[in-house]
């Protein structure tokens, strides 16, 4: 596939429609709930689940996400089941006004569907975001707040 079709960052999927990227398989009616590992940081256990409204965030996190192999990871259609505020991973570092549309909650997150015809990044951009990741690990800047 072209670069062209892959996800525009900044771009909202749906209006009022929530995604989680994942390696985890998961069904409809199960619940992504906080205390798991985080993909981001080997042997930390996280306090919230994140979800986004764009498909170019969920992607990265479905190409990103922790998990068995490094195949295609999955995009889950998800729907908060109470309070949720700004990921300040994202938007206080990175993006002012949260335009990736990431979000963070306390509260479990239902699956109502997964997106089965995504387009992936090229593997050159997962290559350099993976390489731009380590660097931060390496620096110790990697740390997330959670």
């Amino acid at each position: 596939m072209s670069a062209s079709n892959e996800p525009v960052p900044f771009e909202v999927y749906e209006a009022g429609v929530y995604l989680h990227g994942t390696k985890a398989q998961l069904a409809a009616g199960e619940m992504v709930t906080p205390g798991r590992s985080s993909n981001f940081e080997e042997g930390r256990v996280m306090n919230h689940v994140y979800f986004t409204a764009t498909l170019d965030a969920a992607t990265w996190g479905a190409e990103l996400a922790a998990g068995e192999g490094r195949g295609r990871g999955r995009i889950y259609v998800v729907e908060p089941t109470g309070d949720f505020e700004n990921d300040p991973n994202v938007t206080d570092k990175k993006f002012p006004g949260n335009p990736t549309h990431s979000f963070r909650s306390r509260e479990p997150l239902r699956v109502v569907g997964e997106l089965v015809d995504w387009v992936a990044h090229s593997s050159e951009k997962v290559l350099a975001m993976r390489a731009g990741l380590e660097a931060l690990q390496q620096r110790g800047a990697a740390q997330i707040e959670d």
